[in-house]
C-alpha cells in the first residue's frame, strides 16, 4: 500500500479494456429524438449533432466474462456532411452486429442470410447482443477510451465459445445451420464455411 503523502505509485484510473479483447455485449441506443422518415430513421433513436452529423448514440454493456457490466460508448455513424466515410463505417458495423447476433457468416449471400441483415427499424438494434472486438480510440479531450468498431462473426474460431452457442461444424459443401440462429427465426439461415480474408473493418 502506498503512502498517503506520495502518490507516484498510485495506479492511474484509465482502466481500459485491452485492445483486441473479444466480448459479448448488449447495445442500448440512447435516443436523441432526431427522425428523418425519408432515410428510415424513425422512433427517435437517432441524434443530430451540432455539425450536422447524424448518429446512433450507442451504449454497449459487456454481458459476461472478466469485464462483465463494463460500459463502452461508441457512436454509430448515419450521416456526415464531410462525406460518406462515417456512414460507410456505421453501416459496416451494423452489418457485422447483425451477422454476429444472428449467426451469419459475412460471406453467406443466401436469401436467408440477406434477410437476416435487414431490419425494420432501429428498434431492432436496441438490445441486440453480439460478439464485439474492443478497440481503443480517443475522446474529445484526446484521452484514450474504449470503442467498438467491429463485430465478430461465426467465421472466427472463438465466436461460438463467447456467444455461448454450440461449436460450428461444417461438412463438405453443405454448411450446417448454426444453433445461434435457432432462437431468432423459425427458418434459420445457414452458415457458410469460414475462410481467411475478412474485410479490413472486421479484422
Amino acid at each position: 500500500m502506498g503512502s498517503w503523502n506520495d502518490f507516484n505509485d498510485a495506479q492511474s484510473n484509465t482502466n481500459l479494456i485491452p485492445k483486441g479483447t473479444l466480448a459479448k455485449v448488449r447495445l442500448t441506443i440512447r435516443p436523441g429524438g432526431f427522425d428523418d422518415a425519408s432515410q428510415g430513421w424513425t422512433g427517435g433513436y437517432a441524434t443530430r449533432g451540432s455539425t450536422g452529423a447524424v448518429y446512433l448514440n450507442g451504449e454497449f454493456t459487456v454481458t459476461e466474462g472478466q469485464y462483465a457490466r463494463r460500459k463502452i460508448f461508441t457512436l454509430i455513424g448515419l450521416y456526415s456532411p464531410k462525406g460518406p466515410d462515417w456512414t460507410n463505417m456505421g453501416r459496416s458495423l451494423v452489418r457485422g452486429m447483425l451477422n454476429s447476433a444472428r449467426g451469419i457468416s459475412d460471406k453467406d449471400m443466401s436469401p436467408e442470410a440477406q434477410a437476416a441483415r435487414r431490419i425494420s427499424g432501429f428498434s431492432d438494434l436496441d438490445g441486440i447482443e453480439f460478439v464485439a472486438r474492443i478497440d481503443i480510440g480517443t475522446d474529445a479531450s484526446g484521452d484514450d477510451k474504449n470503442e467498438i468498431r467491429s463485430a465478430v462473426t461465426p467465421d472466427h474460431r472463438d465466436y461460438a465459445q463467447i456467444m455461448g452457442t454450440a461449436p460450428l461444424q461444417f461438412s463438405g459443401n453443405a454448411p450446417q445451420q448454426n444453433a445461434a440462429a435457432q432462437t431468432s427465426s423459425s427458418n434459420p439461415p445457414a452458415v457458410s464455411p469460414g475462410a481467411p480474408g475478412r474485410p479490413s473493418w472486421a479484422q
